[in-house]
This record gives C-alpha cells, sequence and structure tokens, in this order.
C-alpha cells in the first residue's frame, strides 16, 4: 500500500509519499493552501501520480492528547478529503516539525509530513 502524508497548515501542505512494504518515505513537495477545492483538485492529481491508495492526515493535538482549535480544522479538511475516494487516517503529528528541523529539512513541512508517515509506517509495522 502506498501512502500520501500531508502536513496541514492554515498557509500551507507539506506533503510526502510512502509504501509499508519497504517502509520507505520520500518528501514530496509543499502546497500553497488556497481553499478546500483547489487543494483538494492539486491533492488528487497527485495521488493518481504517486498511485496512492490512502491518505494520513497529520493531527495537531494539544500536548495534553486534546483536540484544539487547529485539530478541529484539520478534522474538517480531511472531511473535504473523502471525496478523493480513499481512505482518510488522522495520526498525531505532535513534534513532527521540530524533529524535522532537527534533521535539517530544507521544507519543514515536507520534512514534517515525512516524519508523520515514518512514525505511521512504524507503529503499523509493530
Amino acid at each position: 500500500m502506498r501512502y500520501l502524508a500531508l502536513d496541514v497548515g492554515d498557509r500551507r501542505i507539506g506533503l510526502a509519499v510512502g509504501d509499508d512494504a519497504h517502509g520507505l518515505v520520500r518528501p514530496l513537495r509543499t502546497l500553497a493552501r488556497r481553499s478546500n477545492v483547489v487543494d483538494v483538485a492539486a491533492l488528487r492529481k497527485i495521488a493518481r501520480d504517486e498511485e496512492v491508495g490512502e491518505l494520513v492526515i497529520g493531527l495537531p493535538l494539544t500536548l495534553r492528547g486534546e483536540d484544539g482549535h487547529q485539530a478541529m480544522r484539520v478534522r474538517s479538511f480531511a472531511a473535504a478529503c473523502e471525496a478523493l475516494g480513499l481512505p482518510v487516517k488522522l495520526y498525531d503529528e505532535r513534534h513532527t516539525t521540530s524533529e524535522a528541523a532537527l534533521r535539517g529539512a530544507r521544507d519543514l513541512d515536507a520534512g514534517a509530513a515525512t516524519v508523520l508517515l515514518e512514525d505511521f509506517l512504524a507503529q503499523r509495522a509493530r
């Protein structure tokens, strides 16, 4: 199965792709946010080009593990992504951006999506 990971922010969406067969993840690019309709259309093309079978969307929980304002916005965006016809998984993304920065990612948003997907795949392998 190939996955497309999304690190969804108010201004940008970081992207990474990977599969559970080999556990390899690579950052893609970062999309500038426009609107849910435009963003989902861009994701449709990327998912098709990358032969993705599932979306993994980072859920920005609070440090206490609860939904905050941003998590509610991401949940709304995830609901819009259901129009892609792909399964959508929400996955805790706490600390992914700081981890991407520690790794020296040139694109922090795509780097955060990479960290997110690596963690997701590692969790599935357990």
